[in-house]
C-alpha cells in the first residue's frame, strides 16, 4: 500500500531550519559599534596623554552612553570589537592626539547624520542627538 503523501517532499521542515538563522543586522549596528569604538579611542588617548583626561573623559562617557542606548534600541548585543591600532593609542603629543580624535569625530558626525536622515521617525530623534553630540565633540577637541 502506497502512502500518497510519502512522495511529497517535506516542505514544512524548512520552517524549523529558519530558527537557526541569526536575525538580519539592524541598520543601527554600525553606528553602535562606532560609538563603542570612539569611546575606546578616547580612553586610549587618555591612557597615552593623561593630561587630557578632564577634556576627553566626558566625551568617552557620552560615546559609551550612545553605544548603550543604540544597543537598547536595536534590542540585542552588538559586537563592538576593540579598535585596532588607533592613532591616538600610539601618539603622545597632545596636538596629534586631538587632531586624530577630531578627524574620527568628524567622520562619526557624518555617519550619524546620514543614519538620522535614513532612519524611521521613531529613531530619528536619538540619531539626531548623537549627530549633534558628535558635532559638539569636534568643537570641544579644537
Amino acid at each position: 500500500m502506497a502512502l500518497g503523501g510519502a512522495a511529497v517532499p517535506l516542505a514544512g521542515c524548512d520552517l524549523f531550519d529558519r530558527n537557526n538563522e541569526p536575525p538580519p543586522p539592524d541598520p543601527l549596528e554600525p553606528l553602535a559599534a562606532e560609538s563603542a569604538e570612539l569611546a575606546a579611542r578616547h580612553r586610549a588617548a587618555i591612557a597615552a596623554v593623561p593630561g587630557l583626561a578632564d577634556r576627553l573623559t566626558p566625551i568617552a562617557d557620552a560615546h559609551q552612553a550612545h553605544a548603550g542606548e543604540l544597543r537598547r534600541v536595536i534590542g540585542r548585543k552588538v559586537s563592538s570589537g576593540a579598535p585596532a591600532g588607533t592613532p591616538t593609542a600610539a601618539a603622545t603629543d597632545p596636538d596629534e592626539v586631538l587632531a586624530a580624535l577630531r578627524e574620527a569625530e568628524q567622520q562619526g558626525r557624518e555617519n550619524a547624520a546620514k543614519a538620522c536622515a535614513a532612519a524611521p521617525a521613531e529613531r530619528a530623534a536619538l540619531l539626531g542627538s548623537i549627530a549633534a553630540a558628535r558635532a559638539t565633540h569636534v568643537e570641544a577637541l579644537k
